[in-house]
């Protein structure tokens, strides 16, 4: 009996879906909307740290692409000016952001919410790298500890406090934390140990807050990309490169650095599609997490088969 009622409704629907029928039409409009609906942020507005170049700016790129307003925070003047502008400046603007300034932090969020009304992205972007070829452990220089954990983890801390700021009264948005492969696993001599102990700092800022932003609707995570050769990342591993060109160092970190997917690359586009995801209500039940983008060098300590890489 339940096979029968289940042929005369597929019976009764197909002769009332058709071309000029109503449920046609529905359907139709349906198809329309979900195109549409392909600005994931629309409506949304954002603050990205370090927006000007690498990754911020691809992020920047990628979420104006999808409806957001954009604030590109960064100390790097011209190019923050000359990324905002390629973006359109109805739909991007830049301002100077020392994240090691809390004040600068607080300004770049109350600018976004002068402009348009809101926050509902902060994505502290902005790091730096220490020494690219750091001392012996009994030669650290403990200066160099603080300056970079001024930026790569006290900023991230006054992005995330001012973020919630202006986010729990309206029980509402989204917090994204740059992390690094560094802040997980041991890269020995490849990076100063003050950038890991930094990034796994991020880490555990993620962990610490995510429980009590949940309650207020704020979600706050991190995403931790591999290798990506950005202007930045080419500076530090040419120290380590010399003689090299750009173009050089830049293939020897797409295949030698990461543990290579086969038949692709990483690029920035690859993390700020992963900022997208994380930014967009797509992930509205996903906090205190860390979106890892690194082809699996995290799990395996980067050790890949040659044999596999090569088929």
């Amino acid at each position: 009996m339940f096979r029968a009622l289940q042929l005369v409704l597929r019976e009764k629907r197909s002769r009332i879906i058709g071309p000029g029928s109503p449920g046609f039409v529905v359907n139709a409009f349906s198809s329309a909307a979900s195109s549409q609906s392909q600005q994931r942020l629309a409506g949304k507005v954002a603050v990205i740290t370090g927006g000007a170049s690498g990754i911020g700016k691809a992020t920047a790129a990628e979420f104006v692409r999808n409806g957001a307003k954009v604030v590109i925070a960064d100390i790097q003047d011209d190019l923050g000016h000359a990324a905002a502008a390629e973006l359109g400046h109805g739909a991007a603007c830049y301002t100077r952001c020392d994240v090691t300034d809390e004040a600068q932090v607080a300004a770049a969020v109350d600018l976004a919410v002068a402009r348009h009304g809101r926050l509902d992205v902060m994505f502290n972007n902005a790091g730096v790298g220490g020494e690219p070829q750091p001392p012996p452990l009994g030669a650290t220089d403990l200066a160099g500890f603080d300056r970079v954990m001024a930026t790569n983890a006290r900023g991230v801390l006054a992005g995330l406090k001012h973020a919630a700021r202006v986010m729990v009264p309206r029980r509402s948005g989204s917090v994204i934390c740059t992390a690094s492969m560094a802040g997980m696993v041991g890269l020995g001599a490849m990076a100063d140990p003050s950038y890991g102990a930094s990034k796994a700092a991020v880490l555990g800022l993620v962990r610490a807050v995510a429980a009590e932003m949940a309650r207020s609707g704020v979600r706050v995570n991190a995403v931790t990309p591999g290798a990506v050769p950005t202007p930045a990342a080419i500076r530090s591993f040419a120290a380590w490169l010399p003689g090299k060109s750009d173009e050089e160092v830049r293939r020897i970190i797409e295949a030698d650095v990461n543990m290579v997917v086969a038949g692709t690359v990483l690029e920035a586009e690859d993390i700020a599609r992963a900022a997208l995801y994380l930014a967009s209500d797509e992930a509205k039940y996903v906090t205190g997490h860390n979106l890892v983008v690194d082809g699996g060098f995290s799990v395996t300590g980067g050790v890949a088969s040659r044999s596999t890489q090569s088929e």
